[in-house]
C-alpha cells in the first residue's frame, strides 16, 4: 500500500451520497486500509468521535477490535 499521497481534504456525512448499485467487485477484492497516523494503520476507516459522550471504553474496544479507532 502506497501512503505517499496526502489526504488535502476531509468530507462528512453531508458532503457525500452512498447510491447503491451492482458492481463487478467482489467484496474479498476490497483493500480498506488506511493511515491514522504514522505508526496506526486502520483496516478500516473508521474512527469515532472524541467525545466522551460519544465514545466510551465499551464503544471504543468495539471499534479496535473491527479494525477502527476508537478516539
Amino acid at each position: 500500500m502506497d501512503y505517499g499521497n496526502r489526504i488535502t481534504e476531509g468530507l462528512s456525512f453531508d458532503d457525500v451520497l452512498l447510491k447503491p448499485q451492482r458492481s463487478e467487485v467482489l467484496p474479498g477484492q476490497v483493500d480498506l486500509r488506511t493511515r491514522f497516523s504514522r505508526t496506526i494503520e486502520l483496516t478500516i476507516p473508521l474512527a469515532s468521535a472524541a467525545m466522551d459522550t460519544v465514545t466510551e471504553g465499551r464503544l471504543a474496544k468495539a471499534i479496535a477490535q473491527e479494525g477502527g479507532i476508537g478516539v
